[in-house]
């Protein structure tokens, strides 16, 4: 036992020094690009970007929280994916149709007590990207068909299918845009008491305790064991006894779920936030690749790795104050994710490099 603690403990250390390399690497990428734009902005640009939410003090340290719960949830859903063997590209599509059903419910139901529509709502959304998910996973289960492939074909259908539920069901003629759905917010639970003046609600709440959940579910499990067994090695997994097709089909629903709920979190919150049918994926779900991807795939990590994304977010979006472009922000998270998917040669070297270390330690007399 003491082996498998250490070894588990070993791997956690080089997933984190992977990940705040990975983070480094990408910091230190966008500012290369500062100083190619914006030579003379390079440095207080770069540090404006890293004091983030702290620019605004409490107000924006709770629009940072805020900001990150939807992509929090939609790392949740990548890295389930992975954790099982799967690739869920598809969030964003899961994302979209969970963030319509909550907003259908809100508009809609009007016979509903607003102080627990929202629950209706969320649950709404859990359903619609589950099924979106799992359609998915059905294809890849019984068709073998390619989750990469399925899941990008199914964030379009996703996208068009709500621009037409919209227009015919929650539309705002004058605005273009999604009614509000009023029968269905969020509440503040009294976090916009510790965080005077920012959009923050009970959203990181649930979030947290989601992460929580996946956690003890795909480690504590046998259902979460299940599925990663057939994830690492389907041929072992199936000789175990473990139902493949059940197993992926459920990983993907999960997945999908999780994503559902992120969109649900982000519209049902009191911040006049609305839907269009503009043709436009939305970029919450692919954002969620590189929290996953930066946390190494660890639900607990998702959040803190959310909550970093977020913050660099925000510091960027303060560009404008030096004429600079806030889309700078896009090329540090694509430095990151490229870097992150590259950590597995990163934890070779370290693995090396400690076994080095090792063969000398042994060496000396």
């Amino acid at each position: 036992m003491k082996k498998i603690s250490d070894f588990l403990s070993k791997e956690s250390s080089q997933n984190l020094i992977a990940s705040l390399l990975a983070i480094l690497v990408g910091i230190m990428f966008g500012f290369f690009i500062l100083l190619i734009t914006k030579p003379g902005s390079a440095i207080p640009g770069l540090l404006m970007i890293l004091k983030g939410g702290f620019h605004h003090g409490i107000r924006g340290l709770g629009n940072v929280i805020f900001r990150s719960v939807p992509i929090i949830l939609a790392g949740l859903s990548v890295g389930f994916a992975f954790r099982t063997g799967l690739f869920n590209i598809g969030v964003t599509g899961q994302f979209t149709v969970g963030a319509f059903s909550a907003i259908y419910v809100g508009v809609n139901f009007t016979s509903v007590n607003p102080a627990y529509g929202w629950i209706i709502g969320i649950l709404a959304a859990a359903i619609s990207g589950m099924v979106w998910g799992a359609i998915v996973g059905l294809l890849k289960a019984y068709r073998n068909v390619n989750e990469v492939i399925a899941s990008i074909m199914m964030n379009y259908i996703g996208m068009y299918l709500v621009n037409y539920l919209i227009v015919n069901t929650a539309f705002d003629d004058v605005h273009a845009r999604t009614l509000k759905p009023v029968h269905a917010f969020l509440p503040k639970g009294g976090l916009d008491k510790l965080f005077p003046r920012s959009s923050i609600d009970i959203g990181i709440i649930i979030a947290v305790v989601i992460a929580i959940i996946i956690y003890i579910v795909l480690q504590k499990t046998t259902f979460g064991y299940e599925l990663k067994a057939v994830g690492f090695n389907r041929s072992a997994g199936r000789y175990a006894g473990v139902n493949e097709k059940r197993s992926i089909i459920a990983s993907m629903a999960i997945a999908g779920a999780l994503a559902g709920i992120g969109g649900g979190l982000m519209y049902l919150a009191d911040v006049g936030k609305y839907m269009s049918t503009i043709n436009m994926l939305l970029a919450e779900g692919f954002t969620g690749i590189s929290v996953a991807l930066l946390a190494q795939n660890n639900p607990l990590a998702i959040i803190f790795s959310g909550l970093f994304i977020s913050h660099l977010t925000y510091g960027g979006n303060n560009l404008q104050i030096f004429k600079m472009e806030p889309e700078i922000i896009q090329v540090i998270t694509a430095a990151i994710i490229y870097i992150s998917a590259l950590s597995l040669i990163l934890r070779n070297v370290l693995n090396k490099y400690s076994r080095k270390l090792k063969e000398k330690g042994d060496e000396s007399p």
